[in-house]
């Protein structure tokens, strides 16, 4: 299955992706802010791309322009998920390459997967975490309307080092339906 955004075709991972994976999550700013290790390795990536990011509702962003991944989004169900999620809920994951900063496309492939989920899947609610101190995870979340539930101290992150705070977010399929993180629903910004 794919989606499409205006800039970006969400499709899933394919081996021959090992070399651009790893191209953008060898990158020590990307994995650790989002709980994961750097790739080491294209051999690694390509590992992740069979047992991680293949699996079903994982999504490779491809950028229209250049017909090359540039990130991931995806959503995640039990027993997958990070969080502990009711039936009918889901966990957002996404992530974005360094070069790819600042251009707007994880709220764009985040806005699209959302839809999915509370359209076709017919998802209750989607919940989304980030670690203290990325604040361009947090500002992706908030962009999509999702609200603040609680925080988790001690979280152990899959990245090793010390336990983590994480920040826990969700958006209903009402507030989405409302039109929350909608680009109308966004004024000023």
């Amino acid at each position: 299955m794919t989606l499409e955004t205006p800039r970006l075709l969400l499709r899933p991972w394919r081996d021959q992706d090992a070399a651009d994976l790893y191209a953008l999550a060898g990158d020590p700013r990307v994995g650790p802010a989002a709980g994961w290790l750097p790739h080491p390795s294209p051999a690694h990536s390509l590992e992740i791309i069979r047992t991680v990011l293949g699996r079903p509702g994982v999504f490779a962003l491809e950028l229209k322009e250049t017909g090359r991944p540039v990130g991931s989004v995806g959503l995640l169900t039990a027993p997958d998920a990070n969080l502990p999620l009711a039936p009918g809920e889901a966990e957002l994951g996404y992530w974005v390459g360094v070069p790819c900063w600042g251009r707007g496309l994880a709220p764009e492939a985040a806005r699209a997967v959302l839809g999915w989920g509370f359209g076709p899947l017919a998802l209750s609610a989607v919940w989304c975490g980030w670690y203290e101190g990325n604040r361009q995870s947090r500002r992706v979340q908030e962009k999509c309307g999702f609200r603040w539930q609680y925080t988790c101290r001690g979280a152990v992150c899959p990245a090793g080092g010390p336990p983590r705070t994480e920040q826990v977010f969700r958006l209903t399929r009402q507030e989405w339906l409302a039109g929350a993180g909608t680009p109308a629903s966004l004024s000023g910004q």
